[in-house]
Formats: structure tokens, sequence, C-alpha cells
């Protein structure tokens, strides 16, 4: 993938540590902590003072962000925005510059709806792992042919149509909050869940990676405690809708192989949407990307497509 761009590397991730798992359902999340990773403050999350909006001249694949504070704020790859003419979720992760505004890649996780417009608001979970990698990986390709982070739409809708065919939801928009909606009535699943939201990352944590019993999914990880912290219930909510695909015991093991995965694989260098440089990655059993900042990772992302 990198035949064209000079190859990067994901600063201080080779000196990444992990902890013992947390187990739910079969799901294990194993705490990641990073080290000489310095970043200014930045702000996160549904206190960040950030606004999203649809453009002046509204299109699918965009949204505009208006940072109005002091500090830059980060958007993660994966958040999903709920409400204007239809859910999005965001392409790429994006450090917005204080008191400025930048248009930020999206794309569509409600095929049939386009209009009724209302204000956005946070998802109260992460889209699903299987649809962030369809568009991860569009995405990348989309990179590497053109320059420009935009997804393979098609490819989503896709996702998102399983996503609700697994859990058997049937949604009149072909949302994917409706799959994730089902949650309130799996009463085992939501129980574990708001069980692990309110345990919240272990001090010093900064990221996740996610096991279904051996076998290593995914990974999600932020340059600091405090951005790891203002996403936990995203993250949780996300991970914890869907049931394990393997058995097994989790494995530090075979987690760290797979961190070493994604920092050793090609990669794309490109100037971020926002403030710094994301590196999108791929290997042979990994696609992801990473938003860095003067040396420093800000949110990396990964999804294993097969071991």
């Amino acid at each position: 993938m990198n035949d064209t761009t000079p190859t990067k590397t994901i600063p201080n991730l080779e000196n990444a540590a992990v902890g013992r798992p947390v187990t739910r359902l079969g799901v294990s999340f194993f705490p990641v902590y990073l080290f000489e990773n310095h970043l200014p403050e930045i702000a996160t999350g549904k206190g960040s003072g950030l606004d999203i909006e649809e453009l002046p001249k509204s299109t699918v694949p965009f949204l505009r962000a208006t940072n109005p504070t002091r500090l830059p704020v980060l958007i993660p790859e994966g958040e999903q925005f709920l409400g204007g003419l239809q859910d999005r979720v965001l392409n790429t992760s994006v450090l917005v510059a204080a008191s400025t505004h930048v248009d930020i890649p999206v794309s569509c996780l409600e095929r049939g709806r386009w209009g009724n417009r209302r204000g956005f608001e946070r998802g109260r979970a992460y889209a699903p792992r299987l649809t962030r990698l369809a568009k991860t990986r569009s995405v990348s390709a989309s990179v590497l042919r053109n320059g420009s982070p935009r997804s393979d739409q098609a490819a989503v809708w896709l996702s998102v149509d399983e996503e609700l065919d697994r859990v058997g939801v049937i949604s009149r928009t072909s949302a994917v909050r409706d799959a994730q909606e089902h949650l309130k009535v799996s009463h085992p699943r939501s129980k574990s869940i708001e069980n692990l939201v309110e345990l919240g990352p272990l001090r010093g944590q900064c990221g996740v990676v996610v096991t279904h019993g051996r076998r290593v999914v995914a990974m999600d990880l932020f340059g600091n405690h405090s951005l790891l912290t203002s996403h936990w219930e995203g993250l949780i909510r996300s991970y914890l809708l869907e049931p394990p695909m393997s058995n097994g015991h989790p494995s530090a093991s075979r987690v760290l192989w797979a961190i070493s995965q994604f920092y050793r694989a090609k990669m794309v260098a490109k100037p971020g949407v926002g403030l710094g440089v994301t590196l999108y990655v791929k290997g042979p059993w990994i696609e992801g990307q990473a938003l860095t900042l003067d040396g420093a990772v800000v949110h990396a992302s990964s999804f294993m497509v097969q071991q």
C-alpha cells in the first residue's frame, strides 16, 4: 500500500503495554497503556463544545464541524452523529483546530431517510465493528486511489443491512441505530454493558484491544486516558452489541502480536482533515488508521480481517 508514498511508523506504539482483560459474554477487553505519548490539551466528546451540522448545500458524504472553543477538539473515527438529514459516522479521525470549522468526511448509516432535518446528537454507541471495518477498508482504498478519505457507501449500507439481519430488527429507514436499540430488550447483554460502562477505564488506560475468545478482532487507542474516558461508553456499547465469533481463552501474547501487526504494516501518510497527519494502515491481517500530532498518537483504530 505504500509503493508510492513514503512509509511512516505509528509513534510510540511499539512501547505499548497491555493489562489483564475484563470479559463479558465471551468478549474480552484488554487495557492498553501508552508511554511517552505527549499531547497538548485536547477536548473531545459531548462536553467539547463542538457543533456538527449539515453543509449549507447538504450532501451525504460531508458534515461541517465548528469549534468555537480555545482548544482543539477530537472527533474519532467510528463515532456516530444521529439526526440531521440522515445518521452519519465519521470516516477518519479529525482534530478540529480552535476557533475554526472544517468539513468532515462521513458515511451514511440510514439509507431510507433524507429529510426531516433536525439537530445532530452523538450516538450512545459507536458504529458496529463490522460496519467500521467495511468503511475503513474502502476509505483506505480511496485514499490510495485519489487521496480522498471517502467510503464506498454501498459497502457500508450492505454492512448495516447485515447488522440489522443479524439481530432480527426491521428498520423503517434501514438505520443501524435500530439494531443497537434492540439492546433495551436484551436484558443479560444490557446488564453487562451497563456494568462495564460504570466501571470505566482503569487508571492510566489509553485504549482497548477487543477479543472474541482467543481471536483478536479490534483495537481503539487514544493518546491519553482522558480522551478514552470520554468515549468509553460508546466503545463498550458497540463492541458488546456483537456476540463473540470465536471461543477459547483470551491471550495477552496474541494481543501484543496484533498491536505489532498494526504498527509494522504498510501505511500511507496524508495530511489530516484538520490538524495532524493521518496514517492509513493495511496489512495481511489488519485494516486501520491512526491520527498523529507532532509525533504522538491522538486516536488509532484497527480491525483484524483474518487470523
